[in-house]
C-alpha cells in the first residue's frame, strides 16, 4: 500500500470519527454509510434495504453523513492548496504545519493562512517598501521613544514609492505594518468574531434619496431598524439583503466599538508610556481592517446560515405538496376556467390520456352557461367521467358554480385542484413532447386533471422552484437549493414508489439508480416491446445494469406481473427469502400474501442471519400484507363555502374552510376560495406561543379559519386561526416575538420581506 493510499485511509478515518460525534451515532454506522455512499448506492436505497450495515439510521442522517464528508473533503483539498503555496514559498515551518494539521474548521484554517495570504498592495506592504518594518519593530518591542527615533527613518527624494518626509509620516507607516500584523493574528480574530456573533448588532437605513420613491415603500419596516444579530430570523435578513440589493437601504453588522478594543488591548497593548503608538495602531487596525472585514465575513456566514433555513422551509413545503392525498385513477374531466376566452376543457381516462379537448363558456352569460352545461352533462355520459378537476385561478369558482347547476351524481367529485405552476408545465419542453399539436390551454388542463389522480407523478415535471411554495428562493444560493430540492423529490418518489409501466419519462429519472438518459431507455423498450411482464425484464433496457437494477428494482412496481412479489416494495435479493417462507408454512405465494392468519404462523427468528436482520424482516412482513400500498394519506373531498368567491364577499368575523397553500416563518398563506390567499400570522395560529408555524400546519392542510381584516383596495385578507380571533396586528407593532408573547413593544421589523405583515406579505395568486 502506498503512502498516499494509507494517508488517505486514514483521512478517512478522521471523516468518521468527526461526523459520528457531531451527529452523536456510532462510527461503525457512519462508516458503513460512506462505503455504501462510495459504492454508488443512493440515499433512499441504503434507509429502506441496508438496514442492517447502517443500524437503522433513516434519510436525513445518511443525507447528513454524505454532505458532511463532502464538505470534510472540500476542507482537506483548501489544507493541502495551502501547505503546497507555503511549501512553494519556503514559508512552512514545522509549528506552522502543525497549525494547519489541527483546524478542524474552514475559518481557522483561513485565520491561520491570514498572516502569508499573498497580499495585494496595501498601506502595511507600501510602508515596507519603505524600509519602516525595523520601527515597527521597535514600536512593538517597546525598547526606545517611537518618535525620537521615527527622525531616523526620513527619506528625501522625488519617488513617492521610497519618500518619508516626516516623522510623523515615517510612525504612520509604522503603525500601519502594526495594524496589518493585529489583523492577520489568528487568536485575535477568532476572539472578535466571538464578540460579534454574541453581542453583534445588525442595522439597516434607508437610502436618503429613496425614502420616498413608492417601490421602496414594501421596506419600510428596515429605514431605520436594528436587532441583535443573533437573533434575527432567516427571513428578515434576507428581506433587508433584498432591499439593500435593490438599492433602498443599506445593511451593517457591527459590534460595540469599545468592547472590540478592549479584547484587542488585552492581547497586544504593553502596560507601558511607550504605548500610545500601539494604541493608535489598534484602533486603526479595527476601524480600518478587522470591523470591515469581519462584517464581510458575518455577511456572508448569516446569509448562508439564512439560505439554508430558507431552503428547509421550501423543502418541507415541498414534500407536503408532492405527498398530497392522490384521488387515484379516474375518468376525470378537467377545466382550465376562465371568462372571456372560455374554459378550456379535457377529457382524460384513468391512466391520465388525453381523449378529448373543448372549450366551454360556463362563465359569461346565462345563455351561454345553458349551453356549456349540457356539454358537460354529455361529456360526462359519453366518456363516463368519474372526477371533475377545476383550476384554482380566475373564474374557479364561478365555473365551480356552473358544473354544481349539471346536477350531476353526487357519486362525481367536483375538486378545486392548486394549479400553481400549471402554465410553467404547459409551455415547456416536456409539454410539447407530450402534445405537440395541443396549444398551452390545452396542455394547462390536462395538468390540472392529472395533478388530482395523482399530484406527485405530475408535479415532478416541473422545477421544484417554480411549484410557488418557498419564500425568497431567488435570493437563496441555488446549488444548495436546487441540491435541496433535487433530494426532497428524489425521497417522496421513491418513498411512494413508480408503477413502470405507466411513468412518465421524468418520473422514472427521479428513481434510485435510474437518470433521465436511463429513463428515456426504459421508456423506448417499453414503446417497442409493451408493458413490462416482470422486475427480471428491466436488465434488458439498455444501460440499465446490474447496480442500477439494484438500486432501482426495490422501488419500481409492475402490476399484474408473472411475480406476485413484482408489484411489491420486497427486493428482488429477498425473494427467495420470502419463498422460503412460503415453502416452511406449506402455502404458496398467492396464499402467503393473501392471507393473514397464514402470515401469523412466521417466526421471523427461524430467518435472521448474516445478511438479513430483524428490520428487514419486519418491513418484508408489513410489504406482505399490503404489496405496493401507497403510503400517501387516502384522498378526502374539500369544499370551500358556498357563496364566498371573491374578496368582496368576505366579511370580518366570517368563519370559513380554507386549504394552507404556503408555509413561511412568519405564517400560512391560507386559499379560502376567492382568488386571493388570506395570510394567518404566527401570531394567530393558536392561542399558545408558537415557534414555528410547521409545528401547526402543512401545505395542503385543511384548516377552518377566521376573518379579521380586509383591504379591498389592495386585496390583503388577515385571517386567524385562534378560537377567539384578534384583529389584525396594526402596522409596525412588532414581530411575532412581541406580538406572540404579548411582550411590550419593542423597535422590531415584522415578520415579512417589507413593510407590515399584513400590507407586504400576503401572496397574490
Amino acid at each position: 500500500m502506498t503512502s498516499d493510499s494509507v494517508s488517505a485511509q486514514e483521512l478517512n478515518l478522521q471523516f468518521i470519527a468527526t461526523i459520528a460525534k457531531e451527529l452523536g451515532v456510532s462510527e461503525s454506522q457512519v462508516a458503513a454509510t460512506s462505503k455504501l455512499l462510495s459504492e454508488g448506492a443512493t440515499v433512499p436505497f441504503i434507509s429502506r434495504y441496508r438496514k442492517e450495515a447502517t443500524g437503522l439510521l433513516d434519510e436525513v442522517a445518511i443525507t447528513q453523513i454524505r454532505d458532511r464528508m463532502q464538505q470534510l473533503a472540500d476542507l482537506e483539498r483548501r489544507r493541502g492548496a495551502i501547505v503546497k503555496s507555503l511549501d512553494e514559498r519556503k514559508l512552512l515551518t514545522a509549528e506552522l504545519a502543525k497549525k494547519i494539521a489541527e483546524a478542524l474548521t474552514l475559518t481557522r484554517l483561513e485565520d491561520i493562512f491570514a498572516p502569508y495570504r499573498p497580499k495585494r498592495r496595501t498601506r502595511a506592504t507600501m510602508a515596507k517598501d519603505k524600509g519602516l518594518e525595523p520601527l515597527a519593530d521597535l514600536i512593538w518591542d517597546n525598547a526606545v521613544d517611537p518618535i525620537s527615533e521615527a527622525d531616523k527613518f526620513i527619506v528625501e527624494s522625488e519617488d513617492k514609492d521610497v519618500a518619508v518626509a516626516t516623522a510623523a509620516d515615517a510612525l504612520a507607516g509604522a503603525r500601519d505594518i502594526l495594524a496589518e500584523r493585529f489583523a492577520d493574528d489568528a487568536e485575535a480574530r477568532a476572539e472578535l468574531r466571538e464578540i460579534i456573533a454574541k453581542t453583534g448588532v445588525i442595522s439597516s437605513k434607508v437610502l436618503t434619496s429613496k425614502a420616498e420613491d413608492p417601490a421602496a415603500q414594501k421596506f419600510k419596516d428596515y429605514f431605520e431598524w436594528s436587532e441583535p444579530l443573533k437573533s434575527v430570523p432567516s427571513h428578515r435578513l434576507l428581506a433587508m439583503r433584498r432591499g439593500e440589493k435593490e438599492g433602498f437601504i443599506f445593511m451593517r453588522i457591527s459590534a460595540d466599538q469599545e468592547t472590540a478594543l478592549q479584547s484587542l488591548r488585552s492581547r497586544f497593548l504593553p502596560t507601558n508610556p511607550l504605548s500610545d503608538q500601539i494604541e493608535l495602531a489598534l484602533t486603526d487596525c479595527y476601524k480600518r481592517l478587522l470591523s470591515l472585514s469581519l462584517e464581510t465575513e458575518f455577511r456572508m456566514s448569516t446569509k448562508k446560515e439564512a439560505d439554508i433555513e430558507a431552503v428547509r422551509v421550501f423543502s418541507d413545503n415541498l414534500r407536503e405538496l408532492l405527498l398530497s392525498s392522490p384521488l387515484g385513477q379516474k375518468r376525470t374531466l378537467a377545466i382550465d376556467p376562465a371568462f372571456r376566452t372560455g374554459c378550456k376543457t379535457v377529457v382524460l381516462d384513468a391512466q391520465g390520456t388525453l381523449l378529448h379537448d373543448t372549450v366551454l363558456h360556463l362563465t359569461l352569460s346565462v345563455a351561454q352557461a345553458k349551453q356549456a352545461i349540457a356539454q358537460v352533462i354529455a361529456l360526462v355520459k359519453e366518456y363516463k367521467i368519474e372526477a371533475i378537476a377545476i383550476g384554482n385561478g380566475t373564474a374557479s369558482r364561478e365555473a365551480e358554480g356552473a358544473i354544481k347547476l349539471a346536477k350531476l351524481p353526487s357519486s362525481i367529485p367536483v375538486v378545486i385542484v392548486n394549479e400553481s405552476g400549471a402554465s410553467i408545465y404547459s409551455a415547456s419542453e416536456v409539454a410539447r413532447d407530450e402534445f405537440p399539436d395541443k396549444d398551452v390551454t390545452v396542455r394547462g388542463a390536462v395538468s390540472i386533471g392529472r395533478r388530482l389522480m395523482d399530484p406527485l407523478s405530475e408535479l415532478v415535471k416541473l422545477d421544484p422552484k417554480s411549484i410557488g411554495v418557498g419564500q425568497y428562493q431567488h435570493d437563496v444560493e441555488q446549488n444548495l437549493l436546487k441540491n435541496t430540492l433535487d433530494d426532497t423529490v428524489i425521497s417522496c418518489v421513491n418513498g411512494v414508489g413508480v408503477e413502470v409501466n405507466t411513468a412518465s419519462k421524468q418520473l422514472l429519472s427521479y428513481v434510485s439508480g435510474l437518470n433521465s438518459s436511463i429513463a428515456a431507455n426504459l421508456i423506448t423498450y417499453r414503446s417497442e416491446n409493451g408493458p413490462f411482464k416482470s422486475r427480471a425484464e428491466l436488465k434488458k433496457v439498455p444501460r440499465l445494469g446490474d447496480k442500477a437494477f439494484e438500486q432501482a428494482a426495490g422501488f419500481l412496481r409492475i402490476r399484474g406481473a408473472k411475480h406476485p412479489l413484482d408489484s411489491s416494495s420486497v427486493h428482488p435479493e429477498r425473494y427467495a427469502l420470502v419463498e422460503q417462507m412460503a415453502s416452511d408454512l406449506g402455502c404458496s405465494l398467492d396464499e402467503l400474501l393473501s392471507s393473514e392468519s397464514v402470515r401469523k404462523k412466521i417466526n421471523l427468528q427461524n430467518y435472521v442471519s448474516a445478511e438479513v436482520g430483524l428490520p428487514t424482516l419486519k418491513d418484508i412482513l408489513s410489504e406482505l400484507s399490503k404489496p405496493g400500498r401507497d403510503p400517501r394519506k387516502q384522498f378526502e373531498l374539500f369544499s370551500f363555502a358556498d357563496g364566498v368567491e371573491k374578496p368582496a364577499d368576505l366579511e370580518v368575523g366570517m368563519k370559513l374552510p380554507g386549504i394552507v397553500t404556503n408555509v413561511t416563518n412568519f405564517g400560512a398563506f391560507v386559499d379560502v376560495g376567492v382568488h386571493q390567499d388570506g395570510l394567518v400570522h404566527i401570531s394567530q395560529m393558536a392561542d399558545h406561543f408558537i415557534e414555528d408555524p410547521s409545528e401547526v400546519v402543512k401545505v395542503g392542510q385543511k384548516v377552518n379559519v377566521s376573518v379579521t381584516e380586509i383591504d379591498l383596495q389592495r386585496n390583503r385578507i388577515a385571517l386567524s386561526m385562534k378560537a377567539n380571533p384578534e384583529s389584525a396586528p396594526k402596522r409596525n407593532s412588532g414581530s411575532n416575538q412581541g406580538s406572540r408573547n404579548q411582550r411590550p413593544a419593542k423597535k422590531q421589523a415584522s415578520n415579512n420581506f417589507g413593510g407590515n405583515w399584513f400590507d407586504n406579505a400576503i401572496k397574490k395568486k
